[in-house]
């Protein structure tokens, strides 16, 4: 699913409205007049819808892409922030899943690890946030051994 704003939606739609008339793509001078949105802030928004695979630029020319996902319309950047984190932390407890033991343990270093180095490639900020967001929900707890720190996931 991608998130987008109510504005990227906006101008995703008069991107789709104008590709009717213009078959190479939408002129981006065209759409600067049609959108009434200052430069930066389209140039942005395009970035962003650009990032998302829903639009592609070329030599000043925009063309609306075919998108098979569903497409999630919030108010703000703010709440497609959060959205994104939301689905970070859901990844990051199909990871736990797979590395815990039968008493659901997990190593800390092996947690940290592949919270770093496996698919969420996180930097070593966001691995920590993730971690402590996922602490304060009650869904990890972290846990001192007699060989070590691990965290228990909470089944």
């Amino acid at each position: 699913m991608i998130t987008i704003t109510k504005k990227e939606n906006f101008i995703l739609n008069q991107i789709k409205y104008l590709q009717a008339e213009y078959s190479e793509g939408v002129p981006y001078n065209i759409l600067k007049l049609d959108s009434d949105l200052s430069e930066t802030k389209l140039k942005d928004i395009l970035n962003s819808l650009e990032n998302n695979g829903l639009i592609s630029k070329a030599d000043n020319y925009i063309k609306a892409l075919t998108v098979a996902s569903k497409i999630n319309i919030v108010e703000s950047s703010a709440e497609v922030r959060q959205e994104e984190l939301n689905r970070e932390e859901e990844n990051a407890l199909i990871i736990i899943e797979e590395l815990t033991d039968d008493d659901g343990l997990v190593s800390r270093h092996i947690l940290e690890g592949n919270l770093l180095y496996g698919d969420l490639k996180l930097s070593n900020l966001g691995m920590y946030h993730l971690i402590i967001k996922l602490e304060n929900k009650g869904l990890i707890k972290k846990i001192n051994m007699k060989d070590g720190e691990y965290y228990k996931y909470k089944l």
